[in-house]
């Protein structure tokens, strides 16, 4: 029999790859300044810090280390994970509320495969994170979009949503959105716990770019005016240490957190021991802080850099000016394809992902997202330049 004529399970129809890992590939050519992605800075993964992290741990306690370890996740990662949970996000959890995962990802992953079946409805901000939507439609739940303005999700349109919708979960990035940059407001932020209770609906809190501030004021977490627990907050180490290590962590309920500790047994069996002493050893000895500081200083320059140039670009209608994060979004002229014209601007020598990929339902083909923490202040005004170049003979 031709192996052609397979059937795959139905849970992929429909579904294609991540459309950021299908530009990367467009990326190979030499001198091409990338916009597309939403990695670290190279000058900002301190992989000489981690080479003498690991050798002192494989030398203290290498035989445990390399060992399997529990689902649960390396106790001392849990155990320090609580002072900086309290610290940085405003809530109290206790070690047994704490499960570390591979990656925020697969805290996503594990969440949908709690507590998803066929049909079931979660609610999306409009545009979201486009790896977690193809998660949450891999476990073919209907996504329903919520359109955002400066201030994050509409949250007089999600009430309506829950009332009439009855859905499942909602998954929310409040503060510096993927892809807008956007952060939720102090009062959003309580008004979604109460309408989590309200409803009973659960809050996936993914929360990974909060370390990267350049101005404005912390906020604290939807999860930390969670009295029931509905909020379920994943965060990662991925952004302000290595996103090589996949080392992220899960914060809910015990019960929805049993339910997913026993759907990672069957996915990885545990996150890698040295990973997560790694990560412990980050926190324990007071490492990350200043490591993040440095590197929110030149993040900084790079994000206001491209903002700038922003203003001056051929074709750009509005933008989001975030006060942190990794991303900017931009809305060309009517009638502009920013699909259409990518293939322009590599050409040109820039990339960058269009906005309609970040939409539940496409549309908006005039929209882009920008990444700027990977490209140095000089590439980011060449980039800009080329793009400006495009854009503006195609306005």
């Amino acid at each position: 029999m031709d192996i052609q004529n397979l059937r795959f399970a139905s849970r992929f129809d429909g579904i294609s790859g991540s459309a950021i890992r299908e530009i990367f590939k467009l990326l190979a050519v030499p001198g091409m300044i990338s916009f597309a992605g939403g990695n670290p800075a190279a000058s900002a993964l301190p992989d000489g810090t981690c080479a003498e992290l690991a050798k002192e741990l494989l030398l203290d306690k290498g035989k445990t280390l390399l060992q399997y370890g529990a689902t649960e996740g390396y106790a001392p990662l849990r155990e320090s994970l609580v002072p900086y949970l309290k610290d940085r996000f405003s809530f109290d959890c206790a070690q047994d509320e704490i499960l570390p995962v591979t990656g925020s990802t697969q805290a996503m992953d594990l969440l949908c495969k709690a507590l998803i079946d066929p049909g079931d409805k979660v609610v999306v901000e409009n545009p979201t994170f486009l790896g977690n939507m193809q998660a949450i439609r891999l476990y073919q739940a209907q996504l329903l979009p919520v359109d955002s303005d400066g201030d994050g999700i509409r949250v007089d349109e999600l009430e309506e949503v829950f009332k009439k919708e009855h859905p499942k979960m909602l998954y929310i990035i409040p503060t510096f959105q993927n892809p807008t940059g956007r952060t939720l407001s102090l009062e959003r932020r309580k008004k979604i716990a109460a309408l989590a209770s309200q409803y009973g609906v659960v809050i996936a809190e993914d929360d990974p770019y909060r370390d990267l501030r350049y101005a404005g004021q912390e906020l604290p977490s939807i999860k930390s005016f969670d009295t029931e627990g509905w909020v379920a907050f994943m965060g990662s180490f991925s952004k302000v240490i290595s996103p090589g290590l996949r080392v992220g962590f899960l914060a809910a309920d015990k019960a929805l957190l049993r339910k997913c500790t026993i759907g990672k047994q069957s996915s990885d069996v545990h996150t890698a021991n040295l990973n997560q002493a790694i990560v412990d050893a980050y926190l324990r000895r007071g490492l990350l802080a200043p490591h993040v500081k440095e590197i929110c200083l030149s993040y900084a320059q790079q994000m206001n850099t491209m903002l700038g140039l922003l203003d001056k670009c051929g074709g750009v209608a509005r933008y989001t000016t975030p006060q942190g994060g990794l991303f900017i979004f931009a809305e060309l002229n009517e009638g502009m394809d920013a699909v259409k014209l990518l293939s322009k601007c590599v050409d040109s020598g820039v990339a960058y992902v269009p906005g309609t990929y970040f939409y539940p339902n496409g549309g908006h083909e005039n929209t882009l997202r920008l990444n700027f923490s990977m490209c140095s202040v000089d590439q980011i005004r060449q980039g800009m330049e080329k793009l400006n170049r495009v854009f503006s003979e195609n306005a």
